[in-house]
C-alpha cells in the first residue's frame, strides 16, 4: 500500500469517527516526513460552529506551530477535497501539498447537488500559490462513508 493510500485511509476513518461523534463525515490529518503531527475530524454540528472543518482546524494549528522548514514539507490528508474556505486557509498557512480521497464534484453528484464551487487546486492557483494538490485518492472508499450518511445518490 503506498503512503498516501495508507493516510488518506486515516483520513476516511476520522471521518467515520466525525460521524459516531454526531457530525457530518469528514477527517484530516497532518504529515510532516513520516511522522503524524495532527489529527483533526468534523465538528461543525457538536461545537455549533459552521467553520469548524478538519481542514481549516488543521491550517489554522500549523500556520501557528509550524515553522517554515516543517511547512514545506507538510502534506495534509484529507477524506474529502477541501472546500473554498478550507482551501484559502491552506494557501494562507503555507502548506505542501495536499492530499484528498472524495472530490468536491464526486461529493455533489453522489448528493445530487449542482458542483458551484471551485475545486481545492484551482483556488490556490488563481492566489498564486504553490500548494501540490493531488486526488481524488481511493475514491470509492472515501465516497462510501458519505453514501452511509448522506444515502446513495
Amino acid at each position: 500500500m503506498s503512503r498516501d493510500a495508507m493516510y488518506i485511509r486515516e483520513a476516511i476513518e476520522l471521518a467515520r469517527e466525525a460521524v459516531s461523534d454526531g457530525n457530518t463525515p469528514f477527517g484530516s490529518l497532518l504529515v510532516v516526513g513520516e511522522s503524524v503531527l495532527k489529527r483533526s475530524k468534523n465538528t461543525t454540528v457538536t461545537e455549533n460552529d459552521i467553520t469548524a472543518h478538519p481542514e481549516l482546524k488543521l491550517a489554522r494549528w500549523a500556520a501557528r506551530e509550524l515553522d517554515a522548514s516543517e511547512l514545506a514539507d507538510c502534506t495534509m490528508y484529507t477524506s474529502t477535497e477541501p472546500c473554498e474556505m478550507c482551501a484559502t486557509a491552506i494557501y494562507y498557512a503555507g502548506l505542501n501539498r495536499v492530499v484528498y480521497s472524495v472530490s468536491g464534484e464526486s461529493l455533489s453528484n453522489g448528493r445530487g447537488e449542482a458542483k458551484s464551487g471551485t475545486s481545492c487546486e484551482e483556488l490556490i492557483e488563481r492566489k498564486g500559490g504553490s500548494t501540490e494538490v493531488d486526488g481524488p485518492v481511493l475514491e470509492t472508499e472515501g465516497l462510501r462513508v458519505h453514501e452511509e450518511f448522506y444515502g446513495a445518490g
